[in-house]
């Protein structure tokens, strides 16, 4: 089978994208962005999973109420992107193959940064029912519910202030597990990484990271973090930002190639085994390297995996099997 072959046929799904906030655009037209559906269907990208993000703030009630309403309306937003024909709007692993199948263009739909949820486990529930499937616990800063990777000593965060997760933190964890939410451990620290893979009934994911046994960043996942998804069959997505596929030359901005995500698979691929590593982008929340500096350019990610040695079944893991999977996991467990 040809490289074109094996891209047309694998259900591709980047799992991590931002949207422009507020006055998004209409992503039916080509745009500015990284990701809108004519560049999908230029790249032969199948289904993108659209972020809500909200950034850090202070932790006060009306700051936490402002973060809620903007996660809300992002989310509605997101759902209204898709047109039920050409365009699907996803919210379970079956929905998802069934858009797949009928070759329509699968729109899904997460929170980044649990901060949203303020100290109130009742938003969990709301997120869920308005369509999303996971959620980051973290961003850049501290919250209510654990640590982050990256303090924001500018909001006052000391290095470390949960030593992991919160027992809010851990109450989020259950109830996600209650509601079918993937827990998603990116952006978190190191020890509440460990500890949500310890806490959860289900599989976690970090849905944009990379490995740092090849790049040294407070982002990426070491090898016992990697082990520790492995024994818990859990995923770690390698994404497309270059600071973290390469560290750059002083005083330059960073330049990475789609090669550098390939070799950020290769180690995970070698160290946890193919069923426990996936792709994401990160576009347009600072994703693009050489190569893949855009949805239209997908394809050259599936090139790149095939000229390694990957075959079709294992493009496939990579692309959309293994997150298949945890999300069926969480849906179980819910169920």
């Amino acid at each position: 089978m040809s490289t074109e072959a094996i891209h047309a046929a694998t259900l591709t799904l980047d799992t991590h994208v931002d949207i422009r906030w507020p006055d998004p655009p209409d992503a039916t037209q080509e745009t500015d962005r990284c990701v809108d559906f004519p560049k999908m269907a230029r790249g032969g990208l199948k289904g993108v999973v659209f972020i809500a993000y909200v950034p850090q703030g202070r932790r006060d009630d009306a700051s936490h109420a402002a973060a809620a309403v903007r996660a809300e309306a992002m989310l509605r937003h997101i759902r209204g992107r898709a047109d039920g024909v050409m365009r699907r709007f996803c919210a379970s692993a079956a929905a998802i193959a069934a858009a797949d199948a009928a070759g329509a263009q699968m729109v899904i739909a997460a929170v980044e940064n649990g901060y949203a949820m303020g100290r109130d486990l009742s938003r969990l529930a709301l997120w869920r029912e308005l369509g999303a499937i996971y959620v980051t616990l973290t961003h850049n800063g501290h919250n209510a519910l654990a640590d982050s990777a990256i303090p924001r000593p500018d909001l006052g965060d000391p290095p470390e202030e949960h030593g992991g997760l919160s027992p809010l933190g851990r109450q989020a964890v259950a109830e996600m597990n209650r509601l079918g939410l993937l827990v998603d451990v990116s952006h978190v620290s190191k020890k509440a990484m460990l500890d949500a893979v310890a806490a959860s009934r289900v599989p976690v994911v970090a849905t944009h990271t990379c490995c740092a046994a090849l790049r040294a960043h407070p982002r990426n996942v070491d090898d016992e973090q990697l082990d520790a998804l492995r024994a818990t069959g859990g995923l770690a997505q390698i994404t497309a930002v270059a600071s973290f596929l390469r560290e750059g030359e002083k005083g330059r901005p960073t330049v990475a190639h789609v090669s550098d995500i390939a070799d950020h698979v290769d180690h995970a691929v070698k160290r946890i085994g193919i069923q426990h590593v996936g792709l994401s982008s990160d576009f347009d929340g600072g994703g693009g390297v050489l190569g893949w500096a855009n949805a239209a350019e997908s394809a050259a990610l599936t090139t790149e995996l095939v000229r390694r040695g990957y075959d079709a079944a294992a493009v496939g893991l990579l692309w959309s099997g293994n997150f298949l999977r945890l999300m069926r996991a969480a849906e179980e467990a819910a169920s």
